[in-house]
């Protein structure tokens, strides 16, 4: 084998404390390499050209790269050798950035260990052999779980690209959180002047498949050949026969049913559509509270309906889909203030009266007050006895940017809508006090500083940099007690209303549908994709997008952006007759194999199968685990547990890695 060993100087990341020049000299000594070489920036197209025109000099068949780590041009310089002739799984990087020229300051120890790096590279290159991609067909049809903007919007864009798109949420209706919006920041404009006109496109478009009040219960395959299992939730109505014409819910004598579309400052009937805009705008029934399902005492909804659409003997259907690429875009919901979540061990703010006092509500619960659609119909009135506030107090970072009660992340959108939230308030209250106690205000984003201003400056909202301690009630006031840190000086408010500006946290469910779909997920349930920079909306599972709040807090046009930027990795998937995959995968030699199968207990991407080799004549003639190609990540765990030592993991085999481990002796 003939070895190329090509040094990069990264411009000064690695030159800086590697001599370069020295390490090229010493890596030409090493047996097996035919050239040694160094350049400034080798990932540049001169670089990459001073490669090329190196293998065809010397008739190079295999290829070092030593720079930075592997997971930044790996793939680019397998790229540059296959169009010399070369196979690229031929090609190996030893990473003397990251692993030696950040992490020393003494040069000449750092060029030594750079020397040593490069020397367990071109050991184990000597056993690499050609490898193939693996090619996966593809089913050209997309699954979107979630129906909120993100979800709706990469709906939307895949559908536009002539693919079939399943669309499952778990409300009856699609809109998700920004349904419930009364305006949006930094324009003003109306939330469901904006929403509607999709929500009513997802449910029209010919390429889409809506399905709501749906959940998706199980997912199995891999990357083009996934099957989904949903489960369609009974409705007790038949929306291809009701016309939405109300007299079922306006006849329903059960009113008094708190309603979780408007977070339960508002009532509802046991029959009901979640909102005026809803999509589809069909009713469904509340088994818990419908007095027919309950005891069969009533049924006045069934009489009502001239279409005959309602039906109490609907049961849930699981329907199974074949599915060739995945968009996960579930969502938020707001931190459990008043008291702890079981998952996270988090104290919550109990001072702060959340839940005992009336009139101390949530963010989105102040947006449902002043909301045309709301419960009070935009009039920003008190839970409490439906008086206006004259004083409100608006407190940002509820369990935000606290890790003694809350999360240790900032939600990102809170000064935000924060501002806005003074300036309805405002706007429907002209003498009204609005006072925000802050942290520290992050407005970064268009116009986002400006309206930040605009709320303190032109609609008078007080700002008052600190945290508050604790929140009483007195004579039909709430005492707000915090300090002013600018100003040095106690401040303590008798208010109307207090809103709790509370810290983004991914909807409830997050973790087990992550689980479900072998995608990492971080200490918080927050999804977790492949790469923050260059991969923000692929997952190390193939094939599973993510989009919007389920990775982490967004803003609309952050998650409107990212549902786009998924919808365009899916598209480029279904584009291509067949899937090509990287090829170093687990590998069982089945001639040992025992199997014991503890590599299919252990492998958490349900990769290996208990299999069976079989004879000409059918008879089983041994049993055996074996790999499925399309499923397998490469992670080598199975390689770890196997007792019998029949599994190898391509580009990263026993004997390469101990001719790694030997250069050193």
């Amino acid at each position: 084998m003939k070895i190329g060993v090509f040094t990069c100087w990264c411009g000064e990341n690695i030159a800086r404390n590697v001599d370069c020049e020295k390490v090229s000299a010493e890596v030409a000594k090493i047996p097996g390499v035919y050239c040694s070489l160094n350049y400034k920036y080798m990932c540049s197209e001169p670089g990459q050209q001073l490669i090329l025109n190196k293998i065809k000099e010397f008739g190079l068949t295999a290829v070092v790269v030593a720079s930075c780590s592997p997971h930044m041009h790996l793939k680019t310089f397998r790229k540059a050798v296959e169009t010399a002739g070369v196979n690229p799984y031929l090609v190996e990087m030893a990473n003397i950035r990251e692993h030696c020229s950040w992490v020393h300051s003494d040069k000449e120890v750092a060029t030594a260990k750079a020397v040593e790096l490069i020397r367990m590279s071109v050991e184990k290159v000597k056993f690499n052999h050609p490898l193939q991609p693996i090619e996966v067909p593809v089913t050209k049809r997309a699954l979107v779980i979630g129906g909120g903007v993100a979800g709706i919007q990469a709906a939307l864009d895949i559908a536009a690209a002539g693919h079939e798109v399943i669309l499952v949420e778990k409300e009856p209706s699609v809109g998700g959180k920004m349904a419930g919006l009364s305006e949006t920041f930094p324009t003003l404009d109306c939330s469901q002047c904006i929403l509607t006109p999709r929500m009513v496109e997802v449910n029209q478009h010919p390429k889409i498949k809506l399905m709501t009040y749906s959940e998706v219960v199980a997912v199995d395959g891999y990357i083009g050949n996934f099957k989904a299992t949903i489960r369609k939730k009974a409705r007790y109505v038949d929306i291809s026969k009701c016309t939405g014409c109300g007299n079922c819910w306006n006849s329903c004598p059960q009113k008094k049913i708190p309603n979780s579309f408007d977070y339960n400052l508002g009532n509802r009937t046991a029959i009901y559509v979640p909102f005026p805009q809803a999509v589809p705008a069909r009713p469904v029934i509340d088994a818990e509270h419908c007095m027919k399902l309950k005891n069969g005492k009533c049924g006045i909804c069934e009489k009502k309906c001239a279409a005959g659409a309602v039906k109490y003997d609907d049961k849930d259907e699981m329907v199974t889909e074949d599915i060739g690429a995945i968009v996960v875009a579930t969502g938020y919901q707001l931190y459990n203030i008043g008291r702890s979540q079981e998952n996270l061990n988090l104290a919550g703010y109990g001072e702060y009266g959340y839940g005992k006092y009336k009139d101390v509500i949530d963010a989105l619960q102040f947006e449902r007050l002043v909301s045309a659609s709301g419960p009070t119909g935009g009039e920003p009135k008190r839970p409490s006895d439906g008086k206006i506030p004259e004083k409100i107090v608006f407190i940002k970072c509820v369990g935000s940017r606290d890790n003694a009660k809350g999360v240790s992340f900032c939600s990102k959108i809170c000064c935000m809508y924060t501002a806005k939230h003074t300036m309805l308030y405002k706007h429907k209250v002209h003498h009204g006090e609005a006072h925000v106690f802050y942290m520290d205000i992050r407005s970064g984003g268009k116009k986002y500083d400006e309206f930040v201003r605009r709320a303190i400056e032109q609609d008078g909202a007080i700002y008052h940099r600190g945290r508050v301690s604790k929140i009483t009630e007195e004579d039909g006031k709430l005492i707000v007690r915090g300090v002013d840190t600018l100003s040095q000086k106690p401040v303590t408010i008798a208010a109307d209303m207090v809103v709790l500006a509370c810290a983004m946290m991914p909807t409830s469910g997050a973790e087990s549908l992550a689980q479900m779909l072998g995608v990492g997920y971080d200490e918080y349930g927050y999804m977790t994709e492949s790469h923050p920079k260059l991969r923000p909306v692929e997952t190390n599972s193939a094939g599973i997008f993510l989009a919007g709040a389920c990775q982490g807090p967004k803003d609309i046009p952050e998650a409107v952006a990212q549902a786009s930027a998924a919808a365009g990795k899916v598209m480029i998937m279904l584009s291509q007759p067949v899937l090509t995959r990287e090829p170093e995968i687990a590998v069982v030699n089945e001639r040992d194999c025992a199997a014991c199968y503890a590599c299919v207990r252990t492998c958490p991407y349900q990769a290996i199968d208990k299999s069976e080799i079989k004879d000409r004549n059918g008879n089983v003639t041994k049993h055996t685990a074996r790999v499925n190609p399309g499923l397998c990540m490469g992670c080598g765990t199975c390689v770890a547990v196997c007792p019998s030592k029949c599994i190898d993991l391509e580009g990263f085999t026993e004997e390469q890695i101990y001719a790694e481990v030997e250069s050193l002796a």
